[in-house]
């Protein structure tokens, strides 16, 4: 995926820094809208699977910190629970002023909550996704601890959070327990999903069940157990990526038909490999793929290596060509299959190679005809597999020209 960081301003002015997912090399669907955390910032685990997930389904995403948090502007301890409202409302407009009014808002923790409270005054929202959020903002007060009374008593208190330290006043206290979020989600049109895990012990599931049993339909529930609170794990991170670009399509005002090919913005094969392990995403004609590498390589195993897709390239234009040939002849070939095999031999081993020092690449083809074919069939399909164009390619002469992007 593609991103941009950018800047929008909340309604007191103040700069909030914000990250910009998109879909490589083609345009987005819709746009989305991610809410952190209380305290976390656009780069937790949990944020940064989703927008990559959502942007493999050509869904942007923008993915901000709150005033005072992460590289955003503004004072954090003078923030309350409906300064993140209006901060939410403030990242609609900049979507709809700069790019395409969000159709898609998602909250983890109080941003779900947050993006509850905001869904009724985004009237572009079509699906809210909530992951292990509070039913209430006053929830949140838990976290506090002892801590609270010195902030009723004094106006103020140091409150270690996720190892951190903030300043919060007696105005979040009051702000949180003032809030009707069960009044205000009836005023809700869009669709919602609710995500959480039974194993969450920073806010229970009881949660989940409360803020479902108070929505209106189209509602739907995903457990994410095992998973923690904050989705620690890549895997469950990714797992409920996964689930929310499925489910979120569902929503959408545009609607692809299977035959339909998405929008491109040039017909180039592009591949992305960020900072974390090898896993590589990968745009080709209109198309997400992912790649990896092995984990006795260094990677991951999430999806085929490059020598796997390269094989797979060979393997489907054998078969593709092998089809093509027999329905020009109208032969009744059923099905195709081919089977590869890729290795490094010494070049001394091979009985055809003109070259005889170091290694060379071997690939073994195994093809399978199903059909009612005569022999003299099979020999000739099988010749024909010799010519498909992935195979001449790999055989032909090949250049390959390299150059750095200008900025």
């Amino acid at each position: 995926m593609r991103h941009e960081k950018t800047t929008f301003r909340n309604d007191d002015g103040d700069e909030l820094a914000a990250i910009l997912n998109l879909p490589e090399d083609e345009k987005p669907l819709a746009y989305a809208i991610f809410a952190h955390c209380f305290t976390c910032t656009k780069n937790s685990l949990a944020a940064a699977n989703i927008a990559r997930a959502l942007s493999r389904q050509r869904i942007a995403v923008l993915r901000f910190d709150f005033t005072g948090l992460g590289e955003s502007k503004g004072e954090f301890a003078a923030t309350t629970f409906t300064h993140n409202v209006k901060d939410l409302l403030a990242a609609a407009r900049f979507l709809e002023e700069k790019h395409q009014s969000p159709e898609i808002l998602l909250g983890h923790s109080l941003g779900g909550t947050a993006a509850l409270q905001a869904a009724a005054d985004i009237p572009s929202a079509k699906a809210v996704v909530t992951i292990a959020a509070p039913f209430h903002p006053r929830h949140a007060l838990r976290l506090f601890g002892s801590a609270r009374a010195d902030i009723e008593k004094h106006g103020e208190a140091q409150v270690e959070l996720g190892e951190r330290s903030f300043t919060i006043r007696k105005e979040f206290l009051e702000d949180a327990e003032s809030q009707d979020l069960r009044e205000n989600m009836a005023r809700i049109k869009a669709a919602l999903l609710v995500m959480h895990s039974p194993r969450d012990t920073i806010v229970a599931i009881d949660n989940a069940r409360d803020i479902y049993q108070a929505a209106r339909h189209p509602k739907s529930f995903i457990s994410l157990d095992p998973a923690d609170h904050l989705l620690t794990r890549k895997e469950d991170a990714r797992y409920a990526a996964d689930m929310i670009a499925t489910w979120a399509r569902r929503y959408l005002d545009v609607k692809e038909q299977p035959e339909d090919r998405p929008e491109m913005i040039d017909n180039r094969v592009t591949a992305r490999t960020g900072t974390e392990g090898y896993r590589t995403e990968i745009f080709a004609g209109g198309y997400s793929l992912i790649a990896d590498e092995p984990e006795n390589y260094g990677g991951e195993g999430l999806g085929p290596s490059p020598y796997d897709l390269l094989q797979a390239s060979l393997g489907a234009c054998t078969t593709m060509t092998l089809q093509m040939y027999a329905r020009r002849k109208q032969w009744p070939l059923q099905s195709a299959v081919v089977r590869l095999r890729h290795e490094k031999i010494h070049a001394k081993d091979c009985e055809d190679c003109e070259e005889k020092n170091g290694k060379i690449d071997r690939f073994e083809r195994e093809v399978e005809l199903e059909g009612d074919l005569s022999t003299e069939q099979r020999r000739r399909l099988l010749e024909i597999a010799e010519r498909c164009p992935v195979h001449k390619t790999l055989h032909g002469e090949v250049e390959v020209r390299t150059r750095l992007r200008e900025e």
